[in-house]
C-alpha cells in the first residue's frame, strides 16, 4: 500500500505541474481560482509521497559511503541557492532558464547520493525524472527564451542568505523528523 501512495504521490505532483500545458483550456477555464486547485494538489502530492515513503520497508540497494554526506549538504546547499535565485534578479543565474528546477534536479541527485534504499531511489528519481521532463517540456512550449536581465549582485546576495538560512532550517526539520543530515 506504501508503495502506491508513493507512486500517487509522484503522479499526482507532475500531473498538477504538467497541467497548464497538457490541457491549457481546462487551466485557462479555471481562472485564478485554478492556482488554488493546483497549490492543494501539490500538497496532497507531497502528503502522499512522505506517508507512502515513510511507510515503505527498507530494502537496502546499495550501501552509500559516509563521505557522500558532506557532498550531499554542499548539493543541497546549492539546491537551496537555485530556489531561491528563481525569484530574484540574481546575476549568477540570469543565463540560467530554469533554475528552481536545476535547483530541483540538483536537491534529487545529492538525496540519491546519500540513500541507497529503494523507497529512496523511487522518491527521489520519480522526481528528478519529473523536473528533467518538465525542462523539456517548457523548453519546446516556449521556444526562444533569451536570459534575465537587471541582474544585480544584490539579487545574489539576497539568494545566498536565503540559502543559508533556509539550509539551517530544513537540516533541524530533517533531524526532527529523520535521520541527522550533518554527518557525523
Amino acid at each position: 500500500m506504501s508503495l502506491i501512495l508513493l507512486l500517487a504521490g509522484l503522479a499526482l505532483w507532475a500531473g498538477a505541474h504538467f497541467f497548464k500545458r497538457i490541457a491549457p483550456d481546462a487551466r485557462a477555464r479555471m481562472g485564478q481560482g485554478g492556482k488554488g486547485v493546483i497549490a492543494l494538489a501539490l500538497v496532497g502530492a507531497i502528503v502522499l509521497m512522505v506517508i507512502g515513503y515513510r511507510g515503505m520497508d527498507f530494502i537496502p540497494v546499495w550501501s552509500p559511503p559516509p563521505f557522500l554526506t558532506h557532498v550531499n549538504n554542499l548539493l543541497v546547499l546549492i539546491a537551496l541557492y537555485l530556489f531561491a535565485a528563481g525569484d530574484t534578479k540574481a546575476s549568477l543565474t540570469a543565463r540560467m532558464r530554469h533554475p528552481m528546477l536545476a535547483g530541483m534536479k540538483t536537491w534529487a541527485i545529492a538525496h540519491l547520493l546519500v540513500n541507497g534504499d529503494l523507497a529512496s531511489i523511487i522518491l527521489f528519481g520519480g522526481l528528478l525524472a519529473w523536473a528533467v521532463a518538465e525542462v523539456i517540456v517548457i523548453n519546446r512550449s516556449e521556444p526562444g527564451w533569451k536570459g534575465r536581465e537587471n541582474t544585480s549582485l544584490k539579487g545574489d546576495a539576497m539568494a545566498a542568505v536565503g540559502a543559508l538560512v533556509l539550509f539551517v532550517v530544513i537540516g533541524y526539520i530533517h533531524s526532527w523528523l529523520g535521520p541527522w543530515p550533518f554527518g557525523g
